[in-house]
C-alpha cells in the first residue's frame, strides 16, 4: 500500500479482490475517513471478505459481487484503482480499463501488481499473464499514461498509470 500512495482518508478500489488479500490492508490504511470498494465475481470470496472486515470492525469497506467488466463502484470518486494479480483474469481487459478509467479521480493512479511472464513454479499459467511491456500497453491503449513501472521482488512488477 505504501508503494502506491495509499493513506488516511484514500479511496480505494480494489478491482477483483478475491477474499481481500489487498482490500483488508488498504481498509486499515485509509482509516474511518477513506474508503475501500472491493469487487469480486466470486460470491464464496465476497462472503469471505464480508466475515473478515466484520470481525475487524472495518465499516469503511464496502463489497460487491459481480463482473468488472458490468460494473462501475463509483464516478470520479478513486484515489487509487487497484489491480492486485488479477489483470490476466479479466475476459475483457479494455472494458475493465474503461471502467477504472470511470471511477478514477482526475488526479488519482491506477496499480497494476502482477505476475512477471517469467517460468516458475507458482502463480497462473505463462500463457495467460502479461508482461511489463503488454500491460503498460493495455493500459496506454485504455487511454492512461503510465507514470511509473518497478519490479516487486522476484516474482511481480507494479504499473503505475494516471489520466492525461
Amino acid at each position: 500500500m505504501s508503494e502506491i500512495g495509499v493513506k488516511k482518508g484514500s479511496t480505494f478500489v480494489d478491482v477483483g479482490c478475491g477474499e481481500g488479500f489487498f482490500a483488508v490492508p488498504a481498509a486499515r490504511n485509509v482509516g474511518k475517513n477513506g474508503k475501500v470498494y472491493a469487487l469480486d465475481i466470486d460470491e464464496e470470496s465476497i462472503a469471505i471478505l464480508r466475515e473478515k472486515a466484520a470481525k475487524e470492525g472495518l465499516i469503511n469497506l464496502v463489497t460487491r459481487v459481480g463482473a468488472a467488466e458490468e460494473i462501475v463502484l463509483c464516478e470520479a470518486c478513486a484515489d487509487f484503482v487497484f489491480f492486485g494479480i488479477v489483470l490476466h483474469d479479466f475476459r475483457n481487459v479494455s472494458r475493465v480499463l474503461q471502467n477504472a478509467k470511470k471511477m478514477l479521480k482526475p488526479t488519482g493512479l491506477v496499480a497494476d501488481l502482477d505476475w512477471k511472464k517469467d517460468p516458475m513454479q507458482f502463480g497462473p499459467p505463462l500463457n495467460i499473464r502479461f508482461n511489463e511491456t503488454q500491460a503498460a500497453g493495455l493500459l496506454d491503449k485504455a487511454g492512461f499514461e503510465v507514470e511509473e513501472a518497478k519490479e516487486m521482488g522476484l516474482y511481480h512488477y507494479l504499473i503505475l498509470a494516471k489520466l492525461p
